[in-house]
């Protein structure tokens, strides 16, 4: 199937291979996503807008070439690899349970977001706003206080330590 320039509506995509497709110029409005692989798709002027993406793998996405209007999604169970979320607004996203791997945010919204649960392995954290977002149970970030905004961000305790690991000193 052809799925450029098309336009999908509370469509749900079960299983479905989707490796290297063209999802340029596509709208998709309360789409759910479960146990899809989505590497390497084309996201050129591609538009979500309250979008679920449940156990699914998605490598390689550079979603900062989307359309930003109204832009919205989740993710649960899914593994995230060498994706881009740079430079867009992403209030409210979640990343429940996920493995969140060698991912991009730079000068990312992620305010009242939720990484619960994920593996962020890798992944880089650059002038974010992560107000009020949760990393509860989340682990192996790397995110260096000095350059995102961390009001309210809630971290497990014993996870939390590794926000000092950008000032090279040593916990005895």
């Amino acid at each position: 199937m052809i799925y450029k320039d098309k336009s999908f509506e509370s469509n749900n995509f079960k299983v479905i291979n989707f490796s290297n497709e063209s999802f340029m110029n596509t709208i998709f409005v309360d789409c759910i996503f479960s146990g899809c692989n989505l590497s390497n798709v084309e996201l050129n002027n591609s538009k979500f807008q309250n979008v679920q993406f449940n156990d699914c793998k998605l490598l390689g996405l550079d979603f900062s070439r989307c359309n930003d209007f109204l832009m919205s999604f989740s993710f649960e169970s899914c593994s995230l690899s060498l994706c881009i979320f740079s430079e867009l607004e992403l209030k409210n996203v979640k990343f429940v349970n996920c493995s969140v791997t060698e991912c991009d945010f730079f000068k990312t919204n992620l305010a009242r977001g939720t990484f619960e649960g994920s593996d962020l392995s890798g992944s880089r954290f650059d002038e974010c706003d992560l107000s009020f977002t949760s990393f509860k149970d989340a682990r192996n970030y790397l995110i260096n206080p000095n350059k995102n905004i961390l009001k309210k961000t809630k971290f497990s305790s014993l996870q939390a330590v590794s926000l000092l690991d950008v000032f090279d000193i040593e916990l005895v």
